[in-house]
């Protein structure tokens, strides 16, 4: 018997409670060893509990897991380790303030007789694995704070892979790579497959499990809904099991405009910071929604960060309906005359404090409205909350649950509801449906169009070109930190995007 025809993972009856939640309910399924497997499902579906509870994190209510046809009690973390089972988590386990080679050797840093770490062995080890993955120009010395999103999940993904891992879990590993690093990983999980190993795929993206994934399981409500091979169900089937509806058209149809767009609200000119932006120039109006298109660091975050307050701008003018204006931190962003706002690539770390309500996350901003006499009038605030909430479709119970309760498209909900409350003219969206189910997709796509109609401007940065051309009325192209094109609506298209991405379009870079 080939390790083809053996199980790595019969899960049997697993539930798993939170509370009053149900995560998982009576969920059973299996995966085939050496196979590459996607789970899917909509934020809140139950994947994620089921990584958990393959990982050790937590335990199964009832029911029980098999691993490689052994009954295993995966209690804690090591008893997984043991079991050849490692985890890349979508929210990084890295620990902020130590450097890259800690946390990949973390807590399994070779020792000598004394105890004590034997450093160089341990670096040389690292940074051969790290040639071998591609990721040689990674400084193991760097702190992980310092590091970009997508590098400190290429660094999760090394670290469990070091490893060695027999069973690799993969909890949506794309969420905050371009597309050059979706192929990086693409064939590190050809390669790995090729070895033998099981890969657990949990992704948002249909066609990177087409592209991945031999097989797959759907997940609703915590819930079982279907196994298969991919090749058994096509797109709209598999949205279907996900959502438990027809979702039809995937973007809302772009108004027939009659006019052009309104006035300027926001014009960037020769901007440039102390980070990788060196040089764009940009204008954003009323009504309209400007998409952002670059591969991995080539300056679009600090755009976005600068005209936020986040980062000094070293060049350049800003102006607002106009006039030039400084703003020096987000609360210069924020206020009425200027109405700038941000949604950050991490909801969790830069967008939300998880241990707040849904109410005082969206009122924060806006508490000044709420307060008088330094006391707050909740009666008010709430109702103004519930107000903005049932706009972006939050249940009511958001108004007084914490926000770290709720799944990844939730959590973007209130992050956007806030800046809704505090009637922001931009919005600036950093790749806002990142690790966002197919569902909530279309509901945040519903939102930006409706935003933009009632008179508001979006700058949109999204790492999926689809979304930037069907959901873009033009978009601006960085690359090595400048603006290198502007693409208008009858020539957007992933070609033309790609293509400027890339740098072919050098010699139309704007001066």
């Amino acid at each position: 018997m080939t390790v083809q025809d053996n199980l790595a993972i019969e899960a049997d009856h697993v539930r798993k409670a939170f509370g009053a939640t149900i995560a998982v309910d009576d969920v059973s399924f299996q995966v085939r060893a050496g196979r590459v497997h996607a789970l899917l499902g909509e934020n809140g579906a139950g994947k994620s509990t089921i990584v958990k509870l393959l990982s050790g994190l937590v335990m199964p209510d009832t029911g029980s897991f098999r691993i490689f046809g052994t009954e295993a009690a995966l209690a804690s973390p090591r008893a997984a380790h043991a079991l050849g089972i490692q985890t890349a988590f979508q929210e990084m386990t890295l620990v902020r303030d130590l450097t890259v080679l800690e946390s990949v050797l973390m807590p399994y840093a070779p020792v000598n007789g004394l105890g004590l770490i034997r450093r160089r062995a341990a670096e040389e080890g690292v940074r051969a694995h790290f040639v071998t993955l591609g990721l040689q120009d990674i400084d193991l010395q760097d702190e992980v704070s310092n590091l970009d999103l997508a590098i400190k999940q290429k660094i999760e993904i090394a670290r469990a892979l070091y490893r060695k891992p027999k069973l690799l879990l993969l909890d949506e590993p794309t969420s905050s790579l371009t597309g050059r690093d979706v192929d990086w990983l693409g064939e590190i999980i050809a390669h790995e497959k090729a070895k033998g190993v099981t890969i657990i795929f949990i992704s948002h993206r249909l066609k990177e499990v087409r592209d991945f994934c031999d097989t797959l399981s759907v997940l609703r409500n915590g819930q079982h809904i279907a196994s298969g091979d991919v090749a058994e169900f096509d797109d709209e089937e598999v949205i279907r099991m996900i959502v438990g509806r027809s979702i039809g058209q995937a973007f809302p149809a772009r108004p027939v405009r009659t006019h052009q767009s309104g006035p300027e609200v926001l014009r960037a000119e020769d901007l440039a910071t102390d980070g990788k932006l060196v040089n764009a120039s940009f204008s954003l109006h009323k009504g309209e929604i400007l998409g952002v298109a670059g591969l991995q660091g080539m300056g679009q975050l600090d755009l976005f960060v600068s005209c936020f307050g986040m980062a000094e701008i070293t060049k350049g003018q800003l102006y607002v309906d106009g006039k030039p204006v400084m703003i020096a931190s987000p609360a210069d962003a924020v206020r009425a005359d200027i109405g700038i706002s941000l949604v950050p690539e991490d909801r969790k770390t830069e967008a939300l404090f998880l241990k707040l309500s849904g109410t005082e996350n969206a009122s924060i901003p806006s508490i000044e409205r709420f307060s008088r006499y330094g006391l707050i009038d909740v009666d008010a605030e709430r109702q103004a909350v519930a107000d903005v909430f049932q706009r972006v479709e939050i249940a009511d119970r958001a108004l007084w649950t914490r926000a770290g309760a709720f799944s990844g498209g939730n959590q973007q909900k209130i992050a956007i509801a806030k800046w809704l409350l505090a009637e922001s003219r931009v919005l600036l969206l950093y790749d806002p449906t990142r690790g966002i189910d197919v569902g909530t997709k279309h509901e945040l796509y519903r939102l930006m169009r409706q935003y933009v109609e009632a008179g508001g401007a979006i700058l949109l940065y999204s790492t999926e070109i689809p979304e930037l051309v069907h959901l873009a009325d033009r978009a601006i192209v960085l690359y090595q930190g400048q603006i290198v094109r502007e693409i208008a609506m009858a020539d957007l298209n992933e070609d033309n995007i790609v293509r400027a991405a890339l740098g072919s379009d050098i010699s139309v870079r704007a001066a």
